[in-house]
């Protein structure tokens, strides 16, 4: 360690300031501040959709009307009421719970609870996992 001087540093302050308001944005704030400074009578006026979020939805309504207009039954399929209750009658059949059956095919309990209720996306490798562990054909010839 001999030899080595102290280290210097140059600890020197930096100071970054935000810019200045550079052309008409200066003229207007100087204009402003020597009107508010001599008395004069300074007039406000505010913008009719300054802050709001009008000027983008001002389009809604040709797109509801377009929306109304559209009569194609925009929906999921559903589980078909006859599967939905040969899902159930196999399972009850095999004295299965729906949590048991949903581990056999390796899914979770809310997936048999939705297809029996009917509010699930049909899915056909589903359907086959459980025709071939209940064992019977759950959907008929299509």
């Amino acid at each position: 360690m001999a030899g080595i001087g102290p280290i210097s540093r140059d600890w020197e302050p930096v100071v970054i300031r935000k810019k200045a308001p550079t052309g008409g944005a200066k003229k207007d704030d100087k204009a402003v501040n020597a009107a508010r400074r001599s008395g004069a009578e300074i007039e406000t006026v505010k913008k009719s959709n300054a802050g709001t979020n009008k000027a983008a939805s001002s389009g809604t309504s040709l797109n509801t009307r377009k929306l109304d207009e559209e009569s194609e039954n925009l929906t999921h399929d559903r589980v078909p009421t006859e599967l939905k209750k040969n899902i159930m009658q196999a399972r009850m059949d095999k004295k299965y719970t729906q949590a048991q059956l949903a581990q056999l095919i390796n899914e979770k309990p809310q997936v048999i609870q939705e297809y029996e209720s009917g509010k699930a996306i049909p899915n056909q490798q589903l359907i086959n996992k459980l025709e071939r562990v209940l064992g019977v054909k759950l959907r008929g010839r299509k």
